[in-house]
């Protein structure tokens, strides 16, 4: 079978400007399936989850990603498996985790698992590190949620360590020594492309850019645009640390439908279901239906509705970040693998080339000189709390969260 990865799409490579990057358009999923023993179990979701993947590989998707979790309601704990089924059914699009939690894993298995998805698919695997909003998988594998981010950061030192082709001497708090290993099977990108994952935090996007790694923002409320500062910051602190620039990915929930009613409809009694599920265990508000429908708004957090209105919130997610990645969670819930097949379809050949194509248009109109959308974007850090450190660094004051 042959294989192809453009040079545009192997999230690492820092000779390719974030201004001239191909906007590349994809989806991710949990996995979800139903808690009741009459609805759709894992035996039946992850064959259609390939199926999908393969759907978006045809009509020319950019990056399918499976997330980790481990609760009864998500069928996917081991991403790296499902996407190695889904690798010898495809043949371009990129295969990444969303997430990986590295705190509670082992960060050489993660290498030689992803290592061996990037030989299985020709060059196409990715790694999105995150620290895990849900953790159940710390109390699982044994590790104490007083050691949280600790976890993430000396894990997150070893994997980035192993990636160099160099033998690795390494010790940790959290897990035995290595005294120059080079681990096998080696992948056939150089360096395996990782991508850090955040929610709201500065402290992680700080981190991101101090790292000089691609950046994966994800966004579920609020106004997206609000969230402008954070991706400044990012690349405030990378050029401060001398990396050459990364691409920026923004995830939102997202489906899309031949109408923007027929979207709504479809996806909001599984969104809820999820939200409702979770955000109940955490004593949270119920959303609503009218919450949800502020939600799909122009300029909302959720990118829901026909393929002309999902084509038109990712233009304005681009003129608030000037992103290069878009990731739609497009199946969560209970909505339907036939539904989700049609939306994977839509996406691919209505709203890909069209935001592909607008974004092109308004490069080269800026490009001679006259301000296109978005030319005033965000890209000053006023609002943050922040204090320039001796070494060039940024420090920030006071802020807390995942």
């Amino acid at each position: 079978m042959p294989f192809a990865t453009p040079a545009a799409q192997v999230a690492d490579d820092p000779s390719v400007a974030p201004g001239t990057r191909r906007m590349e358009i994809g989806a991710f999923t949990f996995a979800d399936v139903s808690r009741d023993s009459r609805g759709v179990g894992p035996a039946r979701r992850l064959p259609e989850l390939v199926e999908e993947i393969a759907l978006a590989d045809e009509v020319g998707l950019d990056v399918f990603g499976i997330g980790e979790h481990h609760r009864p309601d998500f069928a996917a704990p081991a991403p790296v498996v499902l996407l190695a089924a889904a690798a010898s059914r495809t043949s371009r699009i990129r295969l990444t985790s969303a997430v990986s939690v590295l705190g509670s894993d082992d960060p050489v298995r993660v290498f030689e698992q992803f290592s061996m998805l990037d030989s299985l698919s020709g060059g196409r695997a990715e790694i999105m590190a995150g620290r895990g909003a849900l953790t159940e998988s710390f109390r699982i594998f044994g590790y104490d949620l007083a050691d949280y981010d600790q976890l993430f950061s000396e894990k997150l030192d070893l994997l980035l360590a192993l990636r160099t082709g160099e033998p690795v001497t390494w010790s940790g708090r959290h897990r035995s020594p290595l005294e120059r290993e080079l681990i096998h099977p080696r992948p056939v990108q150089n360096p395996l492309p990782v991508w850090l994952a955040v929610g709201g935090s500065a402290n992680s996007v700080v981190r991101a850019g101090k790292l000089g790694l691609p950046l994966a923002l994800g966004i579920i409320g609020g106004r997206p645009a609000d969230l402008a500062p954070m991706v400044a910051l990012y690349r405030d602190v990378l050029a401060r640390a001398d990396h050459e620039p990364r691409p920026v990915a923004i995830t939102v929930h997202g489906f899309v439908a031949d109408t923007s009613q027929r979207a709504a409809d479809l996806y909001y009694p599984g969104d809820a279901e999820v939200l409702n599920r979770i955000g109940g265990e955490r004593g949270m508000r119920p959303m609503s239906r009218t919450d949800f429908d502020i939600k799909i708004l122009p300029g909302g957090a959720y990118a829901v509705g026909s393929p002309e209105q999902v084509t038109e919130q990712i233009l304005h997610l681009h003129e608030a970040f000037g992103h290069q990645r878009t990731l739609l969670q497009l199946a969560i819930g209970s909505v339907g693998h036939r539904d989700v097949m049609r939306a994977i379809e839509l996406l691919g050949t209505e709203v890909a080339p069209a935001v592909r194509s607008e974004i092109a248009r308004r490069e080269r109109t800026v490009e001679t000189g006259s301000p296109g959308p978005g030319a005033n974007r965000a890209s000053g850090l006023a609002g943050l709390p922040l204090t320039a450190t001796e070494d060039g660094a940024v420090a920030i004051r006071h802020v807390t969260g995942p």
